[in-house]
């Protein structure tokens, strides 16, 4: 029987593989040094990569996750807080409500003949739950329905459909059905009238219809049969031999929880000339989280000890997100907590969502709209100079990325805070133009353990933690210690109305896609 460490244990191995330089350096301890020139010096990757250790180790011995209201998270957040107290940096940790839409016991998919094959649970692995799927387990004979094998150009697969594509169903077999034509609820209410005691459906296969990528919802509370949604590939596998049995369960838990966001801020420097940075702490259920965003945090957290070391002219502030995968809730939580004073006082906002993707491409939020239609607030199109600025310095390629809403500085942005922020890519796959511009393998996933379980320690580049660790440091030091800089993009309560339709269209084509750099 394994023995389940306690968190004392735990933090105490957590602590001992931390350089002990985070936690001895007084605050203000260097005044002698220039500490825009040195911040970089100071922030080393290997020291970045220890956070990353602990968040795993965390992560591994409370189920393999470091979800928000879980023991995992819980100690990903006193991890942080403990560290940035002991730096001299005032601490809050400020608890929330929010609804936690997961499960309790981890989800089955397998087939059992022939040669038994388990299912990997989770967005772009093999499988998902329907969004509000009935809880229930079933065992049988997998029978297809009306399928259409290779998939075609056109029509649209209609299997599931119609109540006649059920004739010769056998009552008590799982239904193995094809997304297209009508929707989930139709396939799934006809499957039960047939008698299924589950219902399959899998991707269609047609051009951008073959992944796990959406969350399809049955919104027909008549159905009372567990349902589950797969890729093209696994739908295909399942379907390839007649007489395939198969296993599955589904024990969701729908309740109101409790979280926290860590908040920390320097006790010195302008109070109405803040400057902020951020990155979700939390994981989803199913994994660890440690690109996802064990990186961002780590980043974030290692140059917040780093500066401990200077006294700023600029009030420096950095928050640890909950629930960003439920939402991005922490951080509209916080933003929402905030007087327009308070709001006001903030001069900037900057996002670290995924910073060490082991396909990576080195990726800037474009704050200027010049790529994507969506600009930021006043003062984004600087922020996003300066991070060009960065690459170009050490003669590294980038591109830019969506600045549509899809992680936590949506809050910021829509409060009219300028807003910025660096991504090495998440499901997508890498281009064959990608690949030679920035290395790594054309055609899979920037992060092919995105929202999985293999999400771990092994799951970093080490190269991209580097350079984006200095690329945290380079705009904090600039912002922090130079007020003449952070005076130029922060106009307080400077009006700022995002292109509605652009925006919207942005949001609309993720609406599907679970939060991350999320």
């Amino acid at each position: 029987m394994r023995r389940r460490l306690s968190a004392g244990v735990l933090g105490a191995a957590a602590l001992a593989l931390v350089t002990p330089l985070a936690l001895s350096a007084p605050a203000y301890a260097d005044h002698g040094r220039d500490p825009a020139r040195k911040l970089v010096q100071d922030v080393k990757g290997r020291h970045v990569e220890r956070h990353l250790k602990v968040l795993d180790l965390i992560a591994k011995v409370n189920g393999g996750t470091r979800v928000s209201s879980t023991q995992g998270y819980n100690l990903s957040r006193d991890y942080v807080a403990t560290l940035l107290r002991a730096a001299g940096y005032k601490v809050t940790v400020q608890p929330f409500e929010f609804t936690f839409d997961g499960y309790r016991t981890k989800p089955v998919l397998e087939r059992v003949s022939p040669s038994p094959k388990p299912y990997k649970n989770g967005f772009f692995n093999d499988y998902v739950a329907m969004g509000d799927s009935p809880a229930g387990s079933a065992s049988g004979t997998l029978q297809a329905v009306d399928l259409v094998l290779p998939p075609t150009p056109a029509p649209s697969s209609t299997s599931g459909c119609e109540p006649a594509d059920f004739a010769g169903f056998t009552r008590g077999n799982v239904a193995l059905m094809q997304r297209g034509t009508c929707n989930f609820a139709i396939k799934a209410k006809n499957a039960q009238d047939a008698g299924a005691s589950a219902v399959i459906v899998f991707n269609e296969g047609q051009p951008g219809r073959t992944d796990v990528d959406l969350n399809p919802t049955l919104s027909d509370p008549s159905i009372t049969i567990p349902s589950f949604f797969t890729s093209f590939a696994t739908g295909s596998e399942l379907a390839a031999t007649p007489g395939t049995t198969v296993k599955l369960n589904w024990d969701p838990i729908v309740e109101q929880r409790t979280t926290y966001n860590v908040i920390a801020e320097s006790r010195g420097g302008r109070a109405d000339n803040v400057v902020m940075m951020g990155a979700h702490l939390d994981s989803v259920q199913e994994g660890p989280g440690i690109n996802d965003n064990g990186s961002g945090t780590a980043g974030v957290l290692e140059v917040a000890l780093q500066m401990a070391k200077y006294r700023p002219v600029n009030k420096v502030r950095f928050g640890f997100w909950g629930a960003e995968e439920f939402g991005l809730l922490g951080s509209k939580h916080y933003v929402a907590s905030l007087s327009q004073e308070e709001r006001n006082d903030i001069g900037l906002y900057l996002n670290y969502d995924m910073i060490g993707s082991p396909n990576f491409v080195y990726q800037v939020y474009d704050g200027d709209g010049d790529a994507f239609g969506v600009p930021g607030p006043e003062g984004s199109a600087q922020l996003e100079k300066d991070y060009q600025s960065f690459y170009g310095s050490r003669g590294l390629p980038y591109k830019p990325s969506e600045f549509d809403g899809r992680s936590d500085y949506k809050a910021f942005i829509d409060a009219g805070i300028a807003g910025g922020g660096l991504f090495t890519g998440a499901e997508k796959r890498k281009t064959e133009e990608e690949a030679k511009l920035f290395g790594g393998t054309a055609g899979i996933p920037y992060d092919p353990c995105y929202h999985g379980e293999c999400d771990t320690i092994k799951n970093i580049s080490k190269t991209a933690l580097d350079v984006n660790a200095d690329a945290i440091a380079t705009l904090a030091a600039k912002y922090t210690y130079d007020k003449a800089a952070l005076d130029a993009i922060h106009k307080p309560g400077a009006p700022h109305t995002p292109p509605a339709a652009a925006r919207m269209a942005a949001e609309v084509a993720h609406d599907d896609v679970p939060s991350a750099g999320s």
